[in-house]
């Protein structure tokens, strides 16, 4: 059996703070390599993993007993990125970054790219600019003993920001890469399965709130689904896709099956959210050798669940990892790097060599004058009157002259002074007298009190809401308008139905300026 695993991670390394904290002594590598032992896969892709190269660390890398592959981003720091991580009985013949082609190095690449006459050279490489693919090519075994190919496309779709237009057009054109991508290997004789995050909720039984979302059925990322996608999984319907969503092949009708909830809002507590990872798989090698196909809602750490289906195949393993594998990157492959590696050489050509040339003569012209210009303006001490020894320190103790000589003045002895005797009365008027300044010190403390309490009186509590009479949350307004920035009350229960009372109810509060 060969089981797959995906999972939106939604930062790689924001699991691995929880695992760290159950078990402080353990490292990065262990609290990785609990979490691959925990989703219990053969291979596992993860996307959204927010990390570059510069900072992927060799623990997170390089796990006893798998080979991984990553895919960065290469415009933004913390920014998608995706990971796929084989076991060593899972080992790849081959692997490649992106969809277009433009980052193979073409050694151990997968190849057959399809026709991309539609695409420019610089829209190519954007779309791979922000590392959101990654293949995996595997030699698998079936019951009947052939041997076949299977391509693994690790994907996190672009999300559509209903306030950029451009994305929308971005995720598109990705979406299009992406199939002529799988069509290509499928023409050229291998099993393709697509697995990752595709952003897009098929159908409205893939999504909590479809019903009163205008258009659900119009939306362009759902009508590229219907396209690529068999109508009712294994069955025969009207349409007939490459693929087949492998969840819904086995569980049609499952209500509540969703794999992303809101954080903000509290949704993943009553099941408030919509189905957007998938495992694809091509029709022959869904309905020949598919087992399973599951959701992983109990797994905590990221606003996703892990997705994942089971084979009955085995795999192949090769015999050497692809170039692309992480334990082959310079930083971990065990050699130090030499200085010569971040330099580059320049080829000058006469003109400018005679040009640096000529700069470097007047630069040092003009240091010699500088010199001899400091020299001649700095002041020499004279001759007479200094030494040119070291000072002596009680130099430095001697009193200066500017000091005003005190004169001698007869101070009266000690025993001119006499001590009066304190009568009784006078005791206890200072008695008195101190007592009155006690309270007066007392009472003035207290209105310093008062008054800093009224003016930082700190702030006013929360509102009721409506529905439950509970304490409400203040949230912000962070979409672009005229009321950007300002706050707002809402019922601080989680997200749900609205038939659910448990749920949060409809109350909503603006708050008054301080």
């Amino acid at each position: 059996m060969l089981r797959l695993v995906s999972w939106n991670i939604n930062g790689i390394r924001s699991p691995l703070q929880g695992a760290r904290y159950e078990e402080p002594s353990s490292c990065t590598a262990m609290a990785m390599g609990r979490i691959l032992e925990k989703l219990d896969a053969d291979i596992v892709c993860l996307q959204e993993t927010k990390v570059t190269r510069d900072v992927l660390t060799e623990p997170l890398a390089i796990i006893e007993g798998y080979n991984s592959y990553f895919s960065f981003s290469r415009n933004r720091s913390g920014y998608s990125g995706v990971a796929t991580f084989c076991k060593d009985s899972a080992t790849p013949v081959a692997a490649e970054e992106g969809l277009s082609g433009l980052l193979a190095t073409q050694n151990g690449d997968v190849g057959c790219y399809g026709n991309m006459d539609d695409f420019t050279q610089e829209e190519l490489r954007a779309l791979d600019s922000e590392g959101r693919a990654l293949l995996t090519q595997h030699k698998i075994c079936t019951w009947e003993g052939k041997e076949k190919t299977l391509t693994l496309i690790n994907v996190y779709c672009p999300h559509a920001d209903p306030g950029k237009p451009e994305r929308l057009a971005f995720k598109m054109r990705f979406y299009r890469l992406l199939q002529i991508r799988a069509e290509a290997l499928l023409a050229a004789g291998s099993h393709v399965i697509i697995l990752g995050d595709l952003n897009t909720a098929h159908r409205p039984i893939d999504h909590w709130d479809a019903v009163n979302l205008e258009c659900f059925e119009e939306d362009p990322g759902r009508k590229w689904m219907d396209g690529l996608l068999s109508n009712l999984g294994c069955e025969s319907g009207s349409h007939m896709g490459p693929f087949i969503d492998s969840y819904r092949c086995f569980q049609p009708k499952q209500k509540g099956a969703f794999t992303c909830w809101s954080t903000v809002s509290g949704a993943r507590h009553l099941n408030f959210g919509s189905r957007l990872d998938y495992v694809l798989g091509d029709r022959t090698l869904v309905i020949d050798t598919f087992q399973a196909s599951f959701l992983l809602p109990e797994v905590m750490g990221s606003d996703h669940c892990p997705v994942g289906a089971v084979l009955s195949v085995s795999s192949v393993p090769a015999k050497q990892c692809p170039p692309l594998c992480t334990c082959f990157l310079p930083e971990f492959a065990g050699t130090q790097l030499k200085i010569l590696r971040f330099l580059v050489h320049l080829k000058q050509d006469p003109v400018f060599k005679q040009s640096a040339l000529q700069t470097s003569n007047q630069t040092q012209v003009h240091m010699r004058q500088n010199k001899a210009r400091v020299r001649s303006t700095r002041s020499r001490p004279s001759k007479t009157g200094s030494s040119r020894g070291q000072k002596n320190l009680m130099s430095y103790f001697q009193p200066s002259s500017s000091r005003p000589q005190t004169s001698n003045l007869d101070l009266p002895s000690l025993g001119t002074f006499v001590t009066p005797k304190t009568s009784e009365e006078d005791m206890v008027a200072n008695v008195v007298e101190g007592q009155a300044k006690a309270s007066e010190a007392k009472d003035e403390k207290e209105i310093r009190t008062s008054f800093w309490k009224s003016l930082l009186g700190g702030p006013s509590p929360m509102p009721l809401c409506g529905g439950h009479r509970e304490p409400c949350v203040m949230r912000t307004v962070k979409k672009p308008g005229p009321n950007l920035g300002r706050h707002f009350y809402m019922c601080a229960r989680p997200q749900g139905p609205p038939t659910d009372p448990s749920s949060r109810c409809n109350f909503f509060l603006w708050s008054r300026p301080s």
